[in-house]
């Protein structure tokens, strides 16, 4: 039987684009896209006309979830409506995938975790690069130890133009009343939740430097970023975002230091560098979107979902300590 899906805020870009979560989910076989809502009713019709679907079309997802009873629902929206959508949900116990960063701030996301482990929900996250290649085979040489510890950690991810915003039809992410940030906001949870996944240290994090730039594009939100980190056990991180990428496509890197090793990943190529010389390293590339796939079979496998709503909090945090390190220049960041 198929999992019935119902979708929440769709006036997200991730919905069509980009991610595409909602293109992904219609083209799963065990998968039926039963409703979407958006406050806009347009844009609910909109995506569902895309995908070539007749969904029921609602502007109120209470409204939704009580007359379809979905069996798990996609969760997007606005940052600002996140938490009201996440608590929703929770409360309901409705099983569900949220998109990052599930919230305003962190200090209005931690309440919301404590509430999910009170009802021990299943709240997943598609924080996709955990099941990127670098990642797996980053996570495969930890385990065996075979390079000593990790020293130090680099990630850059540098997207196309802001204007990728509007086009796609979520202006809102330019408005930092409505999304509290521009790059370090919205991207920053993937490098972050990377180097707290490989490290296994997710607190006592320090942020110790931040730097923000409006300079590429002038608008209202960040479109650079680099933030220093450090765990307890003394593992650096540096991690750079940005908005500034000139053409379609990243301008990407992962990068790991182990005391006799590194492990790189650029241009969609991962390479291991040792003492006697480089192997590039091919592993199975997933198809499709295997974050929100992987949390579509632990839904129906009644297992925990892969990334958890505290994995997203944990970045999260860490990504209002370095709006605070760099001197909280919305006055929105909270911890």
């Amino acid at each position: 039987m198929a999992v019935r899906v119902a979708a929440i805020g769709m006036n997200h870009w991730h919905s069509l684009y980009d991610a595409a979560y909602l293109r992904h989910l219609n083209e799963m076989p065990d998968v039926e896209i039963v409703a979407i809502h958006d406050e806009d009713k347009s844009i609910a019709q909109h995506r569902a006309t895309e995908l070539g679907i007749s969904p029921s079309i609602f502007i109120d997802y209470r409204k939704m979830i009580e007359s379809i009873n979905p069996d798990f629902v996609l969760a997007l929206g606005r940052h600002n409506k996140m938490a009201e959508y996440c608590e929703y949900l929770i409360t309901s116990g409705i099983p569900f995938i949220m998109e990052k960063p599930m919230s305003f701030t962190s200090k209005e996301l931690k309440p919301l975790v404590d509430l999910a482990k009170e009802k021990n929900a299943f709240t997943s996250v598609p924080l996709q690069q955990r099941m990127s290649e670098f990642s797996v085979y980053a996570k495969e040489l930890i385990k065996t130890n075979q390079f000593g510890p990790i020293t130090h950690f680099y990630s850059r991810l540098n997207r196309p133009t802001s204007e990728r915003y509007p086009k796609w039809g979520s202006p809102w992410m330019l408005d930092p009343e409505i999304s509290n940030g521009g790059c370090l906001r919205n991207l920053g949870t993937h490098g972050i939740d990377i180097f707290l996944h490989l490290t296994g240290e997710s607190q006592e994090i320090e942020v110790t430097g931040a730097q923000l730039s409006w300079d590429t594009y002038n608008q209202s939100v960040e479109d650079y970023a680099s933030i220093l980190l450090k765990s307890k056990s003394g593992i650096l991180g540096t991690i750079e975002i940005g908005n500034g990428f000139p053409s379609e496509g990243t301008d990407g890197e992962w990068k790991i230091a182990f005391k006799h090793a590194i492990l790189s990943n650029r241009d969609n190529v991962t390479t291991l560098y040792t003492e006697d010389g480089s192997t590039t390293i091919n592993l199975p590339k997933p198809n499709g979107s295997p974050a929100l796939q992987a949390a579509i079979n632990a839904f129906k496998n009644k297992t925990p979902p892969p990334i958890t709503i505290e994995d997203c909090y944990n970045a999260v945090r860490i990504i209002d300590l370095s709006y605070l390190k760099a001197g909280n220049p919305y006055n929105s960041a909270e911890v």
